[in-house]
């Protein structure tokens, strides 16, 4: 099952031995074009995605190259292991905005990031909280959409999580890029850094953004005028961004489309976002620092004593 969505896969044994797989996509729930476009743009620039062998979008039917059944996640047995792996992730996000011309793609600008942005007080505040935003939260919102257009823009996969990334005949692919957009350069990089299965101390993330930082100075991605402070801080306000982002999505995934297990992620996401805003605040913006404060005493205590009431 696709997780938070509505595609099936199955895998399917050819008459020869080899295998391929089925993606089932209704299409009255599921648009599996953009998929199919990107997937093959991607691969003849020689970017490491499925092979698509055949379509039936009326019907909502691909049919994959098999990349075998292990995730990046399944990899991660030990603190060296894991960084080393997400290393190899980051060189990968590098080749794709090396290679994957960004132009054909839906702009993440002003209205897209605001929208998801809004995620937030939508469904986690309103819907399941019932908590007013905060003060801040306005300003909030701003800043960190301004800091999210100010870097370059490149091709974003959009859900760079270990998870859709296979490791397959020794080297990594990429699925579930069918809501790529053209976007900030630290998106896919925070997706990775701050995802569902880690969470990296302060000096070890930036140590991870200070190596795709030099990388993106070398071959042009970034230019010379941004300093690593100023790009650390970008980081930071994206994977702010992100996280609340996601802890909208998980509460909509729970209370509109009926889906189970999410609710219990959403502390390592707050997790994530008060890393973010611990480094943000550091700066003394006077809203940030209202912010945090207010996820700290309003919000983490809100969202533990939520999931406390749940049934088990």
């Amino acid at each position: 099952m696709g997780d938070a969505s509505f595609r099936r896969y199955y895998r399917l044994t050819l008459p020869d031995g080899n295998t391929q797989v089925v993606m089932d996509a209704p299409p009255d729930q599921e648009d599996s074009q953009p998929f199919v476009i990107i997937a093959r743009r991607w691969r003849s620039a020689g970017l490491p995605v499925p092979k698509v062998h055949a379509t039936n979008l009326a019907d909502g039917f691909l049919l994959l190259e098999d990349l075998g059944n292990t995730p990046l996640q399944h990899l991660f047995s030990g603190d060296a292991t894991t960084q080393a792996y997400h290393a190899q992730a980051l060189t990968l996000i590098a080749e794709l905005q090396n290679r994957a011309n960004p132009d054909s793609l839906p702009a993440y600008d002003t209205a897209l990031l605001g929208r998801e942005l809004d995620l937030f007080p939508e469904w986690c505040l309103s819907a399941w909280l019932t908590l007013p935003p905060p003060n801040s939260w306005q300003a909030i919102r701003e800043q960190l959409i301004q800091h999210a257009l100010a870097q370059p823009v490149v091709t974003v996969h959009r859900d760079y999580d270990a998870m859709n990334l296979m490791m397959h005949d020794q080297r990594l692919f990429m699925i579930d890029f069918q809501d790529a957009v053209a976007g900030p350069l630290s998106y896919d990089v925070i997706s990775l850094l701050r995802g569902r299965y880690c969470r990296f101390s302060s000096e070890q993330f930036a140590n991870f953004v200070e190596a795709f930082y030099h990388q993106a100075r070398r071959d042009g991605r970034l230019p010379s005028s941004v300093d690593f402070a100023t790009f650390l801080s970008q980081c930071h306000a994206m994977a702010a961004q992100r996280s609340l982002k996601v802890l909208g999505i998980f509460c909509r995934l729970t209370l509109r489309d009926q889906k189970s297990g999410y609710l219990e992620r959403l502390p390592h996401f707050l997790d994530h976002l008060e890393d973010s805003l611990s480094a943000l605040s550091s700066s003394n913006v006077p809203e940030q620092v209202a912010f945090a404060e207010w996820v700290k005493l309003t919000l983490r205590p809100a969202i533990m004593k939520r999931l406390a009431e749940m049934p088990s």
